[in-house]
């Protein structure tokens, strides 16, 4: 074997004839690896049959006739390097094949003796399946490398979604030092066609240098998400998104670690802007929310009142029912469990649990809209933000939300549905009223389903909101509704008591 530049061996002309070490050679290209195929070319090649066998016999590429079992064990064992043996007309030939793991055997027969030019051809032909065995195996070992990293930062995302910072350091203190140290964070979410996510992804891991958490969405097939803890990571993925026609790039505005689900929620309503951007990219733009045009005591005290039946819930489960509703409120129930690594069934049932100690009816999106608005004081709270107010002199929604600067805000919003000639306000707030399903709408109003949906869609822009999927966008345009009087305020019945149990 002659050495080539790039340290693969080079099977030396043999008898004058080149040309099948030139083919040879050909399989170690990175697009004609394959075992199998050189085994089938060999016994093309020696114009007889040959068959790759494993330490106990069995064949693992090609076909032809198995050497006894005894013999086989010999020459896998090491106790002889090759065999050859004659059985009538037959000849036989059989060579040694190192192997990572596992050492395997090279059987090659025809009905002609073996020459040196077809011994050659058999030997050369070992040593380059060796080569691909060995670089299969490396190839295993980074595939299951990358899949554990991959599996890993995903863990400590969900772990985030939850709210679990200290658990989510833990874990990626031992691979990636300082990757979590920040106490706070960007989240970007990256769309692709889902062929290209792979690639994009790997190319997010190195452009970031492993400075940002890089996790391909359990959810969505075509997302990557990015948790950012450094400043640069917002230039490194419009870099990636420049390169890459057809990709966009939505991004939160920083977010304390804890707050990661709100961020990411941020980051989704982003890129639904982002794709008419022409430079594809999009920051949430910090807008006026509702809850922050409402006194703070009075919508503490609001919250802590409407979620305290689920006061009697262990402290760990309230805490796992919170964090899953609330993000069951922005998602669907597969995507949910996917993001939390649990059962759409499991997802359901929390949810489930959440609406019978609370009395809450989820199919109702006002009632959602109410509950979501709970959640996010709830966590706001956690996040050290605010302290906790008394509860007696806490207000109902409907004052909460009639105050002149909610409704102020109310009013502007839902105005600029006014400027369409078609009724877009109407049929949202029907669409709304019929707990967001468009056939049911259609009925009231007396048009087509497609017609609501195409209203529904024509508003998204116009309030600069996501409608259909819904979330933190549909439910602040809900609340709109209920500030101006224009939906019903949602009826909480007496709750089921709240069982001890997990």
């Amino acid at each position: 074997m002659a050495a080539r530049e790039d340290g693969i061996p080079r099977p030396a002309a043999a008898g004058g004839r080149p040309g099948w070490a030139r083919e040879l050679l050909e399989h170690l290209r990175p697009a004609g690896r394959d075992v199998r195929r050189v085994v089938d070319w060999l016994a093309r090649t020696v114009h007889g049959s040959a068959v790759l066998l494993d330490d106990t016999g069995t064949p693992v590429a090609g076909t032809g006739p198995v050497p006894d079992e005894s013999l086989v064990a010999d020459v896998t064992s090491g106790r002889i390097a090759s065999a050859a043996r004659e059985d009538g007309d037959l000849h036989l030939r059989l060579v040694r094949v190192g192997h990572p793991s596992r050492t395997r055997a090279l059987a090659v027969s025809r009905r002609a003796p073996f020459d040196r030019h077809s011994a050659d051809v058999v030997t050369h032909t070992a040593q380059v399946i060796e080569l691909l065995l060995a670089a299969g195996e490396t190839d295993a070992a980074g595939r299951r490398l990358r899949r554990a990293g991959a599996d890993l930062r995903l863990a400590i995302l969900q772990l985030l979604m939850v709210e679990d910072t200290v658990a989510a350091r833990r874990v990626a203190a031992g691979l990636w030092p300082g990757l979590l140290e920040a106490d706070t964070a960007c989240v970007y979410v990256v769309e692709s066609d889902p062929a290209r996510r792979d690639r994009l992804a790997e190319e997010a891991l190195k452009g970031t240098a492993e400075e940002a958490l890089v996790v391909r969405c359990p959810a969505t097939d075509g997302h990557v998400i990015v948790v950012g803890p450094r400043e640069a990571t917002a230039g490194d993925l419009k870099s990636l998104v420049e390169r890459h026609p057809g990709t966009f790039l939505g991004g939160s505005v920083r977010q304390s670690l804890a707050r990661t689900a709100t961020a990411y929620g941020q980051a989704v309503s982003a890129l639904a802007v982002a794709r008419f951007r022409p430079d594809r990219t999009a920051v949430y733009a910090e807008r006026t929310h509702p809850e922050r045009l409402t006194d703070p005591a009075a919508l503490r005290g609001w919250s802590a009142r409407l979620l305290r039946p689920l006061d009697a819930v262990p402290h760990h489960t309230r805490a796992e029912l919170l964090a899953t509703t609330r993000l069951g409120l922005e998602f669907t129930a597969v995507s949910t469990a996917r993001i939390l690594g649990v059962s759409r069934n499991t997802v359901r049932a929390r949810m489930e649990r959440v609406e019978n100690v609370l009395g809450a009816d989820f199919g109702d999106l006002t009632a959602r809209a109410v509950v979501h608005l709970a959640l996010r004081t709830e966590f706001t709270l956690q996040d050290g933000r605010a302290d906790s107010a008394p509860e007696a002199s806490a207000p109902g929604l409907a004052r909460l939300v009639s105050g002149p600067a909610v409704r102020a805000w109310a009013r502007e919003l839902l105005a600029r549905l006014d400027r369409d000639a078609r009724p877009l306000r109407r049929t949202l707030r029907t669409w709304i009223a019929a707990g967001g399903n468009a056939e049911r709408a259609a009925r009231l109003l007396g048009v087509h389903a497609q017609t609501v949906r195409e209203h529904v869609r024509s508003a998204e822009p116009v309030l600069e909101r996501q409608l259909l999927a819904a979330g933190a966008d549909l439910y602040e345009v809900v609340l709109a509704h209920l500030a101006l009087g224009e939906l019903e305020t949602p009826v909480f019945a007496d709750p089921a008591p709240a069982t001890p149990s997990g």
